[in-house]
């Protein structure tokens, strides 16, 4: 399989590893529960010892003093991001059935330094959790740098996820090892507003039918269910919106929904309404911006565009004028596929320079 190299750019004074081991683990072992950890993203504390979550984007961040940091997840966890400082982040990997603790960082000058991690693949299969950081035995936990006060939230399917992503060729089937996350519309668009993001989304999903599902929909698996839950396919806890209010809602949604030549544009209609108000029930504040695109073409483009603004102009006549709409340019293979016709990393950047520019005039975040 073809896929990019995210090749880690070593700090000035440091050495950044990626090996995970199963060793006995020596040095100061920082639990998850501990207060200096920042969680980001739907996150379950049933066992604070051990937050679960399934959800791309979910971040986990802190400060730290020494010359080393290692982090402790579940075997099979799958893969996250993870930046040490300014230095360029790296991919780190729980694929092994024994690999529990990875190396983060070695050789770091002494000091204070701040580590950020994101998870950046669908965790509904592999479950994965956290478990805590091990420091040098004399080193210290820090508070992480405060979040942004921008706060974004998007909803969406396999695009929003960053499906194949890191491959460049169309004919790929999904890998965990080529979804990225962090290198995402949605991700990249966050960071360039200067935002925090909470992500609710998973591959083959819709507002009304999953991928090539029936024509009368799948009334258990869409977004309409899955929003209202901490866990994707996980119904053991309830999300608490209180926990995060968006200033924006971003909502991309109804490529699957009009997949394969059998979907019904009025249950369409009306799962994607719905899915809007609710969206605006829990988040009474926020901006929402329904977005199309950039798998979708033809006559499913259109059907797409037309459905999405009949939904936003129902939106405003019912005195909701917070509901917008916007398009991505549709894809033509220019900047490479992705796996299975997904949009590649360089898809995704035009993405976000699309994106970040209206939603920098429309929040008048610069």
């Amino acid at each position: 399989m073809k896929k990019l190299t995210l090749t880690a750019i070593a700090m000035l004074m440091a050495i950044i590893g990626y090996a995970s081991t199963t060793l006995p683990i020596k040095g100061k072992i920082i639990p998850a529960d501990d207060p200096h950890i920042q969680y980001v993203g739907r996150i379950c504390f049933d066992n604070p010892k051990q937050p679960r979550f399934t959800f791309p984007g979910v971040q986990i961040n802190a400060g730290f003093t020494g010359t080393s940091l290692r982090m402790i997840a579940k075997p099979q966890s799958g893969y996250f991001m993870v930046q040490i400082d300014d230095a360029e982040p790296f991919k780190v990997a729980f694929r092994g059935e024994r690999d529990s603790v990875a190396t983060l960082a070695t050789a770091l000058q002494r000091g204070e330094h701040v580590v950020r991690m994101m998870y950046i693949i669908e965790g509904y299969e592999l479950k994965p959790d956290f478990r805590g950081f091990v420091l040098d035995k004399d080193a210290q936990i820090l508070d992480a740098p405060a979040l942004p006060e921008r706060r974004i939230e998007f909803i969406g399917n396999s695009i929003t996820c960053g499906y194949g992503n890191e491959s460049y060729q169309a004919s790929d089937p999904f890998e965990y090892e080529t979804e990225n996350h962090y290198y995402t519309y949605g991700q990249m668009t966050a960071r360039n507003l200067g935002a925090v993001a909470h992500v609710v989304a998973r591959s083959g999903i819709g507002a009304y039918r999953a991928y090539d599902g029936p024509k009368s929909g799948t009334p258990d698996n869409v977004m309409t269910v899955e929003y209202e839950y901490t866990n994707l396919y996980d119904r053991s806890e309830r999300w608490d919106f209180s926990r995060y209010q968006p200033q924006l809602v971003c909502i991309n949604l109804g490529t699957n929904d009009l997949s394969t030549n059998n979907y019904d544009v009025k249950l369409f209609k009306k799962g994607y309404k719905k899915l809007v108000q609710m969206v605006r029930q829990h988040n009474p504040q926020a901006k929402i911006v329904c977005l199309c695109g950039s798998m979708l073409n033809g006559k499913e483009l259109e059907i797409a565009k037309k459905t999405i603004d009949e939904v936003v102009e129902e939106a405003h006549q019912g005195g909701d004028a917070q509901v917008y709409r916007f398009d991505f340019t549709p894809q033509n293979g220019d900047l490479y596929y992705g796996a299975s016709w997904h949009p590649s990393i360089w898809q995704h950047q035009k993405m976000a320079g699309e994106l970040t520019a209206y939603l920098r005039s429309l929040m008048q975040w610069f």
